[in-house]
């Protein structure tokens, strides 16, 4: 177990990261409504953008670390990569849900629908039911080890979804316009907008951090609590 001090010190830096956190954010939001320029077409509905494509990005990265997790417990058996695998879960269960409701409200007055069996929209929920399942194969399995190998199984089979979302707009045709910010020739959108998501990224990213941090501290307590219970006989 870590010591005292150690612990102290770790919450003090997660405390300043969820300040850093909060004022980041505030300010993504004042240049979201203040600076960034209103789309010529889709006007100010666009903005949604800055919120959705961060969320969707965050929701790709806990997947990725459930997936590097999954394969360290796998290979190691150490509880705490199985713990940060339950925190990224959760995190990505959360972004996920984000990214399919900014979505369908981004769409409603740009496609005419709340929601199309479009390929990124379908693929996305596939995600979204691939955390459920995640979370649902933990609680029913009484054993928690065993448990916890079954979600790594999951979590390292369920991640192929993660790329197939991202080139679904180049595999096939879709509503969703193929990628404006990654590109070979540069980004397709003027510099106050670049502006404006960057700092979104970095706002989103930093409570991200801060978030798994506090989340993967209530699981190591939990995993503690569960242990002295073990060895008294609770």
């Amino acid at each position: 177990m870590a010591s005292v001090a150690t612990r102290r010190s770790a919450e003090t830096w997660s405390r300043a990261l969820g300040w850093l956190s909060v004022v980041l954010v505030a300010i993504s939001v004042g240049m979201i409504f203040l600076y960034a320029p209103s789309d010529r077409v889709q006007g100010a509905a666009q903005r949604i953008f800055y919120i959705h494509l961060p969320a969707a990005w965050l929701a790709y990265l806990s997947f990725f670390i459930i997936f590097v997790s999954s394969i360290a417990y796998l290979a190691r058996r150490h509880p705490r990569w199985d713990r940060l695998a339950r925190s990224a879960a959760e995190l990505g269960f959360v972004f996920t849900t984000i990214v399919l409701l900014t979505g369908s409200i981004w769409g409603r007055p740009i496609w005419g629908t709340w929601w199309t069996w479009d390929a990124r929209l379908t693929t996305t929920l596939i995600l979204w039911f691939i955390y459920l399942a995640y979370f649902m194969l933990r609680a029913y399995v009484s054993d928690p080890e065993r448990g916890a190998r079954y979600a790594a199984v999951l979590g390292i089979v369920g991640f192929v979804d993660v790329p197939i979302i991202h080139m679904s707009v180049r595999w096939w045709r879709t509503l969703h316009p193929e990628p404006i910010v990654v590109r070979a020739e540069g980004p397709a959108m003027p510099d106050t907008m670049l502006y404006t998501l960057i700092v979104a990224l970095v706002a989103f990213m930093a409570l991200y951090v801060f978030l798994l941090i506090e989340k993967y501290r209530v699981e190591r307590m939990k995993d503690e609590l569960a242990e002295v219970r073990l060895q008294h006989g609770v």
